[in-house]
C-alpha cells in the first residue's frame, strides 16, 4: 500500500508540477506580440511595394539633373528664298567646372595648408576655404587665356559663385564675343582635353542689315527654353540661354521659329557633380523656316527712295493681299541687336523714334487721296455722276460762314467733270460732293473699306488710332456740333480723318480689284486663291470715270510736276492720286496712292512723306509719287526680266 501510495503521490505531484508550468497569460502576449510583428512586416511591406515609385522618383529627383540646350532658331526667307534672317556664330570660351571636382579638393588643401604652415591663427572656415579654392583655380584656368590671348583679365568672383550655387553642371563663361582671330588662336593653343572649350552659340544674322527692320523685328537672350517632350520635367533643371522673338515677325512666329530644345540628363554626386555618361541624350533641332511675302529687291528701292526722309512706304499684290514692300524711316540696323542692342542704340532710336513702324502705327490725315473713297460715296448715293460739272471752281468756295480755297494756286479750275477732279485734285468739287452726300454717308462708305478697324497683319503691336468721323462721333468725343465746315474738310481727307499707310495701302488694292476690302498678309503663299470680298457696287460707267481720273493724275495731273516728271513705264498704265495733309502746327504729309497696269491690276502703293518743317507745301506729287515710280519700275522690270541686281546682301551663314 505504501508503494502504491507512493507512487500515486509521486504521479500526483507530477501532474502538479504540469499544470503550474502552464500560463495562458504568457501565451496571451505571445500572441499578441507575433500579431504585433506581423502588422509591423505586413505594413512595412505593404509602404514599400506600394510606394516604391514614390520613394524611386524622390531618389531620381535628389541623384539626377537634366541640361536643356535650345535648337538654332530658324530662318527666315523672301519670296524668292533670298535669306532676310539667319544664323551666324558667337565664340566664347568656357570653363566646364564639372570637371574640376578633384582639382578643386587639392587646392583646397593646399590653401588650407599654407594658412597653417604660416602659423596664421586666422583660418577662413570650410565655406571661405571652398570660395578662395574656386577663385583661384578658375583665374588659373583664365591666365591660360590671357596668355594665349596676350591680354589682362580678372575673374569676377561673385559671378562666379552665383554660378557654382545655381548653375554648377553648366560652363563658366570667361570671355564672350571672340573675334575671328582671338578664336583662331584659342582653337590652336588649348589642349583637347582641357576643361577650357571654345563654344560657338548660334546668334540671329541680318545680311540686309537695316532692311524690313520694322517688319522682320529682332530677338533677345531669353532664359525661358521650352522642353517640348524632352523627359525629366520633374528634375532640377538647368538651362542654356536661348532667344526669343522681341518684334516683329520674330516675336509673331516665334513659336514657328523656335529650335526643339535637346539636352542631357546626369547623375550627380553628393556634391552636386555631374557623373559621365549622361543617362539622357539628344540633339537640338533647327526651328522651321518662314517664308514671307517680301521683295527684298523692291524693299532696297523703297527704302533708297525715302533715304533719310521720314516716311513709309507699303507695296501688296493686288489679287492675294501679299504684302510686298513694308519700309519705315526712320530704321535701325538689325545687326546691333544680335545679341543685345547697347545702351548707345537704343538711346538713338528713342531720339529718333525709329522704334516706331510707320507703316502700321504711323496715323495720318490721308488727304486728297481720300477723295477716291468720296467719290465712291458720292456714286453710290447718286450725289454726283460721272458726266455732270455739279460746281464750278473759282478757287474758293462759301461753306457755313467761311471761304475754302482750292489747292490750286491762285487760279482755278472753272466747270469741271468728276474725272477731271480726280486728275487736278479739285477741292471745290469735292467740297460739293461731299455736302451733297452727307458725313454719315463719308463715315459709312470709309467703314465698308474697314478704315475703322485693324488690318490684322502678321505683326505685334498694331495699333488702332485711326479715326472716321461724323456728327455723333463729334458729339461723343468733343461734346460739340458738326458744322458743314466739318464735311467739307472730311471730304478731302483733312480735319478728324486718320489712317494708317497700311490702310491705304490695302484701300487702294482694293479699288484696283472692285471689291470693299484686302486683307493683307506677311507670309507667301503660292497658288493661294485670289481675295474675294463684297463689290464696291460701282456701273461700269462709274468705274470707267473714276479709273480715267486716276489714270490721268500720273499722265496729266497732280503726279505729273516739275519735279516729277509723269509716271511713264513702257507699256504699263498706272491709276494714282497724290495727296497733301495739312496738320495745323505740324509738318505737312506727302502721299500718294497707286496701282498698276490699269486694265488687269497686280500692284498697289501706298507712300507717305512727314515733310521737314511744319507748315512747309510738302506735295505728294513731288515727294512721295517718285518713290512709287521707282518700285514700280522695278516691279516691272523684274517681270520682263530686265532688272539689274541690287545691292547683294552681307556675308551670313545658313
Amino acid at each position: 500500500m505504501v508503494t502504491n501510495d507512493t507512487h500515486l503521490a509521486e504521479s500526483s505531484g507530477g501532474l502538479v508540477e504540469s499544470h503550474k508550468g502552464y500560463n495562458p497569460r504568457i501565451v496571451f502576449f505571445y500572441y499578441v506580440l507575433a500579431a504585433l510583428l506581423l502588422t509591423l512586416v505586413g505594413g512595412l511591406g505593404y509602404q514599400q511595394l506600394s510606394k516604391v515609385g514614390h520613394y524611386s522618383d524622390a531618389e531620381r529627383q535628389q541623384n539626377q539633373r537634366r541640361i536643356l540646350v535650345p535648337g538654332p532658331r530658324g530662318n527666315i526667307y523672301d519670296r524668292n528664298r533670298n535669306l532676310l534672317v539667319g544664323n551666324n556664330h558667337r565664340f566664347s570660351v568656357l570653363l566646364h567646372l564639372d570637371e574640376l571636382k578633384a582639382q578643386l579638393h587639392r587646392e583646397h588643401i593646399r590653401i588650407r595648408n599654407n594658412y597653417r604652415a604660416t602659423g596664421d591663427k586666422d583660418v577662413p572656415s570650410y565655406s571661405q576655404l571652398e570660395q578662395i579654392s574656386r577663385v583661384t583655380l578658375v583665374q588659373r584656368y583664365f591666365d591660360q587665356v590671357n596668355a594665349i590671348l596676350r591680354r589682362s583679365g580678372q575673374i569676377d568672383a561673385r559671378a562666379l559663385r552665383r554660378h557654382f550655387d545655381r548653375q554648377l553642371l553648366l560652363p563658366f563663361t570667361l570671355l564672350d564675343g571672340l573675334g575671328d582671330e582671338d578664336t583662331a588662336r584659342l582653337l590652336e593653343r588649348l589642349p583637347v582635353t582641357s576643361p577650357l572649350q571654345v563654344y560657338a552659340a548660334p546668334t540671329r544674322s541680318y545680311p540686309y542689315a537695316s532692311a524690313a527692320a520694322h517688319t522682320l523685328g529682332y530677338v533677345r537672350p531669353d532664359d525661358e527654353v521650352e522642353a517640348g517632350d524632352f523627359p525629366g520635367a520633374d528634375l532640377t533643371t538647368f538651362k542654356v540661354k536661348g532667344t526669343s522673338g522681341r518684334d516683329g515677325l520674330e516675336k509673331w512666329f516665334d513659336a514657328v521659329l523656335q529650335g526643339e530644345a535637346g539636352g542631357r540628363i546626369y547623375r550627380v554626386d553628393p556634391a552636386g557633380f555631374k557623373i559621365n555618361p549622361p543617362l539622357e541624350s539628344r540633339l537640338p533641332k533647327r526651328g522651321k523656316e518662314l517664308v514671307t511675302s517680301l521683295d527684298i529687291d523692291l524693299q532696297l528701292v523703297a527704302e533708297e527712295g525715302l533715304g533719310e526722309q521720314k516716311g513709309t512706304a507699303v507695296a501688296i499684290d493686288v489679287a492675294t493681299g501679299e504684302v510686298l514692300v513694308m519700309a519705315s524711316k526712320p530704321d535701325y540696323n538689325l545687326n546691333e541687336f544680335s545679341p543685345r542692342a547697347t545702351t548707345a542704340v537704343v538711346a538713338k532710336m528713342n531720339e529718333t523714334g525709329a522704334w516706331n513702324n510707320l507703316a502700321v502705327n504711323g496715323f495720318y490725315p490721308p488727304g486728297s487721296t481720300f477723295k477716291i473713297l468720296t467719290t465712291i460715296a458720292a456714286l453710290r448715293r447718286g450725289a454726283i455722276t460721272p458726266d455732270d460739272a455739279i460746281v464750278r471752281c473759282d478757287g474758293y468756295m462759301k461753306v457755313g460762314n467761311r471761304l475754302y480755297p482750292c489747292d490750286v494756286g491762285h487760279g482755278h479750275h472753272g466747270d469741271i467733270l468728276l474725272r477731271d477732279a480726280i486728275a487736278l485734285s479739285c477741292d471745290i468739287y469735292y467740297y460739293e460732293a461731299g455736302l451733297r452726300t452727307k458725313p454719315e454717308e463719308i463715315a459709312a462708305e470709309a467703314r465698308r473699306f474697314h478704315f475703322d478697324q485693324r488690318m490684322g497683319i502678321e505683326l505685334p503691336g498694331e495699333q488702332g488710332r485711326m479715326t472716321i468721323p461724323d456728327p455723333a462721333w463729334k458729339l461723343r468725343e468733343r461734346d460739340a456740333r458738326w458744322f458743314p465746315g466739318d464735311t467739307a474738310n472730311m471730304s478731302i481727307g483733312q480735319g478728324d480723318v486718320s489712317v494708317s499707310p497700311l490702310q491705304m495701302a490695302c484701300f487702294t488694292a482694293s479699288v484696283a480689284r472692285g471689291e470693299v476690302f484686302t486683307k493683307p498678309t506677311l507670309l507667301h503663299r503660292p497658288g493661294a486663291a485670289p481675295q474675294r470680298y463684297e463689290s464696291i457696287g460701282l456701273t461700269t460707267a462709274q468705274r470707267a470715270a473714276l479709273l480715267e481720273g486716276m489714270e490721268g493724275t500720273t499722265t496729266r495731273g497732280t503726279a505729273r510736276t516739275l519735279n516729277a516728271p509723269a509716271l511713264r513705264i513702257p507699256g504699263v498704265r498706272i491709276a494714282g492720286k497724290t495727296g497733301t495733309a495739312q496738320v495745323p502746327g505740324r509738318k505737312n504729309i506727302a502721299w500718294f496712292i497707286c496701282f498698276a497696269p490699269v486694265e488687269r491690276p497686280e500692284i498697289a502703293i501706298a507712300v507717305a512723306v512727314e515733310g521737314d518743317t511744319a507748315g512747309e507745301d510738302y506735295y505728294g506729287g513731288t515727294y512721295a509719287a517718285p518713290i512709287a515710280n521707282a518700285i514700280l519700275t522695278r516691279y516691272f522690270a523684274k517681270k520682263n526680266n530686265t532688272a539689274r541686281p541690287l545691292m547683294p546682301p552681307l556675308k551670313t551663314r545658313p
